[in-house]
C-alpha cells in the first residue's frame, strides 16, 4: 500500500494506492480508513477501485451501502478510482451517478478527478 498525501484548494486528501484488496468487508473497511487517518491525518481517502473487493459492486451483497454509511458516520469521505465501465448494473450506475453529486463519496475515473472531489475543487 502507497499512500501520497495531496494538498489542494487548502485542502488536504490521501491518496492511497494498492495492487493487493484492502477493503473486502466492513472491518476491513474502517481499518484502512483509521490506517490513513493514523499516518496521514486526514479524513478524505481516494482509493483505486482495484484495492476494492468485487462484491462492493454487486449491489445485493450490501457491503456498498454498508461501508458508505459507515464512512459517512465516521466523517470520511471517500472516492474510488479507476475504470468502472465494465459495470452494466443500472442500479449500481445510479448509486455511483448520485454519490458523485453528493459530497461524501465518490466515483472516479481517474486519481486527479477523485482528488478533485475530495479537495472541494470537483463540486
Amino acid at each position: 500500500m502507497k499512500t501520497e498525501l495531496v494538498r489542494k484548494n487548502n485542502r488536504e486528501a490521501a491518496v492511497v494506492y494498492s495492487s493487493q484488496l484492502l477493503v473486502t468487508d466492513v472491518p476491513s473497511a474502517l481499518d484502512l480508513a483509521m490506517t490513513v487517518k493514523y499516518e496521514t491525518g486526514c479524513m478524505n481517502i481516494a482509493l483505486n477501485k482495484e484495492a476494492v473487493t468485487e462484491d462492493f459492486f454487486i449491489l445485493s451483497t450490501c457491503l456498498a451501502g454498508e461501508i458508505m454509511q459507515k464512512f459517512i458516520n465516521y466523517g470520511i469521505r471517500f472516492a474510488i478510482y479507476g475504470d468502472f465501465s465494465n459495470y452494466t448494473s443500472k442500479p449500481l450506475k445510479d448509486l455511483m451517478y448520485e454519490s458523485n453529486k453528493g459530497k461524501d463519496i465518490f466515483f472516479q475515473p481517474d486519481v486527479s478527478l477523485a482528488v478533485e472531489k475530495l479537495t472541494g475543487c470537483g463540486r
